[in-house]
């Protein structure tokens, strides 16, 4: 089975992001959305609201599975079985700051990570704009899905 492990902070899920998963259902049998929980930063959204961000987008779709994990994103691999990350590009500071951790990565264990690139109507999006509108009250239409929207409204 090639399953791939989709590591990210979600804070909140993005059109940016859904982009990536949904080219990727293509490419692999599972795709483990992974949201990582780093105690010493403040999000915006719960853990529970992220999760459940991602389960109302993708709900029915059999290949999709939300996680949450702690620590290097090579180990949550190892323990789910994953011989692929996945990472979206948005642009050439995206990719610097992508291949240095690809190479580590690809150092410390022989897990692969697959780029692809944002698609151009998506790339311009982050969360972290996306929270700096929400906390400006501003209309996130067409920066993230319906799931999101709901409860930012």
């Amino acid at each position: 089975m090639r399953r791939a492990v989709f590591p990210g902070s979600f804070d909140p899920l993005t059109l940016g992001h859904t982009d990536i998963i949904n080219r990727a259902l293509n490419l692999f049998d599972e795709i483990i959305i992974a949201i990582g929980n780093n105690t010493s930063k403040n999000y915006m959204f719960s853990l529970e609201q992220r999760v459940k961000f991602i389960e109302q987008t993708y709900a029915g779709e059999k290949k999709i599975k939300v996680d949450t994990y702690e620590g290097l994103t090579i180990e949550y691999c190892k323990k789910v079985n994953s011989a692929f990350i996945l990472r979206g590009l948005r642009n050439p500071a995206d990719f610097e700051f992508e291949k240095a951790i690809a190479h580590t990565n690809r150092k410390l264990s022989k897990i692969e990570t697959v780029f692809l690139l944002t698609s151009a109507n998506t790339s311009y999006i982050s969360s972290s704009i996306v929270r700096d509108v929400l906390r400006y009250k501003g209309d996130v239409t067409g920066l993230v899905p319906d799931a999101v929207h709901q409860h930012a409204q």
